[in-house]
């Protein structure tokens, strides 16, 4: 949910007209095993659940249009219908046909597996042997019943040539080669009702009431139900208003279901097909997939309270992957809350907008400066060099960011606004503000404020571009620099193309200065969670020139901007292993 609010938001920056579905899929037997465990009713089953994903959706900030319920009168309709076309409207080799099923299914992944993709196992807790998918590792059982079936194999050759005509389709590539290998050797007729008898809870075959529809058919038409299919229309002649979607954001779990089962079915109505599918993988913890069986689950509502949303969607967006499972855990985000969002952006935010020479400087200064032509000269003279070395940085941020959001990788596009921000914290380290604002002659002046305005505009291009990512904590760093509302466009996302924002600079003594727990970043309830050894390998090398934690983390940045990570990392582990030996001889003596 997370990824389809920050794409769509991404989009909204862009200027484009948005929709965002999501819901929740409450058929099948799992569900109904699941209620009956639980002594209650599927359907106050599914309402429980189904509130408690509302909710998520809420505290996660989940700008979505629509929340559709596949037991939502109107979506069993549009699946009823769906069921008729396939039965009636269809030459007889391509519609639905009635035959007896049996095979190796999984009630937890509601999928049929063919014979060469499952394997006997053994249940460590009791020692039962059983059979499981290879795929998923989920226990089968051995059905046999009779069913009406999709005829599957003969949309072999469309699906081929469709995914020969559109490579792309699938994001990230690798996931369209399982997809044809599957295809190509694995696809068999689809069973798409159970018999009544076995399954209840789902949409009844409205033709034959001893016939349950499968549980993926009725869940993958909700996509085109929103739409307004079975109530606004009927046939690919008709006005389908949304439909096709432009993506589909789905785990890589039911990669299956959306490129291969999804599209024939689509085929068959002469429907088209979602432009795109972009398939993520799993999140872990100790390398295993979080499983309530295991216990290695986290409650993201707790997740939400300890780090507040914004840092939260940060860190899912930063580390998401899309070739590889990725690792979750408290210290992870800890150290990247520390690092990135409070010294990175936050302090550097606080020195630029609200410094501690109180009312000596001021961002709305600078940007007038700038308007008024103030800065001009100064690229004539070569010895300020060291004045105009974010301008490189400040030209490519905007597009190296749009680069990689195009291609959905939210983790290199925030990366391009961390770095933009690093260097940022270097060149603030390197025209040193506070000493330029000591000195009363003009160009003293001219070049404090140049420097002040080019880490605003850093700032500002970076809050912009941050919006779909971090929309509060975005908006919060935006009011801050007193960006208008208007202007908080892509658009403007670029050097000098807001030339009227800024904010005076706040005066009073020190004890009007804001606090830590006020800032955009507050520090966090446990001090375990940044890094330790980085902090005191900090605190060791940076002693001399300040005992601050917040100026030495934004002084390592500094550092990795100018020499690399890898560089910066040996020379603290070097100092650091240098001053404990010296310190050791000194206790001998």
């Amino acid at each position: 949910m997370v990824l389809a609010d920050v794409l769509k938001r991404w989009q909204q920056i862009k200027g484009k007209g948005t929709f965002f579905l999501t819901g929740t899929d409450e058929h099948g037997m799992k569900i109904q095993r699941a209620a009956a465990k639980e002594g209650i009713a599927p359907k106050e089953f599914c309402d429980n659940y189904s509130n408690k994903f509302r909710e998520l959706a809420a505290a996660g900030d989940i700008s979505h249009d629509a929340f559709i319920r596949t037991t939502d009168l109107e979506h069993k309709e549009a699946v009823s219908e769906f069921l008729l076309q396939l039965k009636h409207t269809l030459p007889e080799h391509l519609g639905l046909y009635k035959g007896t099923h049996e095979g190796w299914y999984a009630v937890s992944d509601e999928c049929f597996y063919p014979e060469d993709l499952v394997r006997p196992d053994i249940v460590p807790q009791t020692g039962k042997k059983i059979m499981v998918s290879d795929e998923t590792g989920s226990e089968v059982e051995w059905v046999k019943e009779e069913t009406w079936f999709f005829p599957l194999t003969k949309y072999k050759d469309a699906l081929l040539k469709f995914y020969d005509e559109n490579p792309n389709w699938i994001t990230p590539a690798h996931r369209m080669n399982e997809v044809r290998n599957w295809v190509e050797n694995h696809l068999e007729d689809l069973s798409i009702t159970r018999p009544a008898a076995r399954l209840s809870w789902g949409i009844p075959d409205p033709e034959d009431r001893s016939q349950t529809i499968y549980v993926w058919v009725d869940a993958l038409i909700n996509y085109i139900t929103q739409a307004g299919y079975g109530r606004k229309w009927h046939s690919s002649s008709d006005n389908m208003g949304l439909w096709p979607a432009d993506l589909q954001i789905i785990g890589k779990d039911i990669l299956r279901f959306h490129a291969v089962y999804w599209p024939a079915l689509l085929m068959a109505l002469n429907l088209p097909l979602p432009k795109q599918l972009l398939c993520h993988n799993h999140w872990t913890m100790s390398n295993r997939k979080m499983s309530k069986s295991l216990g290695n689950v986290v409650n993201p509502f707790f997740a939400v309270q300890r780090w507040d949303i914004d840092p939260l969607r940060y860190f899912l967006m930063r580390n998401g992957s899309f070739t590889k499972d990725m690792s979750y855990s408290n210290q992870l985000i800890g150290s990247v809350y520390a690092k990135e969002l409070q010294a990175n952006i936050g302090n550097l935010l606080y020195r630029i907008a609200r410094p501690k020479v109180t009312s000596k400087w001021s961002t709305l200064e600078a940007v007038t400066a700038f308007r008024q032509g103030a800065f001009e000269e100064i690229r004539d003279h070569t010895s300020q060099q060291p004045f105009l070395s974010l301008d490189d940085h400040l030209e490519k941020i905007t597009s190296a960011y749009y680069e990689e959001m195009e291609k959905y990788n939210t983790g290199g596009a925030i990366r391009e606004v961390f770095n933009l921000l690093r260097e940022t914290n270097r060149y603030v380290s390197d025209t040193e503000p506070w000493n330029l604002v000591k000195n009363s002659n003009p160009q003293s002046r001219i070049l404090l404020n140049l420097v002040i305005y080019n880490c605003a505009e850093a700032l500002r291009i970076a809050g912009i571009l941050l919006q779909p990512i971090m929309p509060t904590k975005a908006s919060l760093l935006l009011n801050e620099l007193g960006v208008r509302e208007d202007r908080r466009t892509l658009e403007f996302a670029s050097k000098g193309k807001d030339p009227e924002y800024g904010t005076e600079a706040q005066t009073g003594d020190s004890a009007a200065r804001l606090k830590k727990w006020d800032t955009i970043f507050p520090p966090t309830p446990n001090a375990n969670d940044s890094d330790a050894e980085i902090m005191e390998q900090l605190s060791s090398a940076l002693h001399d020139k300040t005992k601050n934690k917040m100026n030495q983390v934004a002084e390592l940045l500094a550092m990795e901007a100018r020499m690399g990570e890898e560089a910066v990392a040996k020379m603290l582990a070097e100092m650091h292993a240098a001053r404990l030996k010296t310190a050791k001889k000194t206790s001998r003596l």
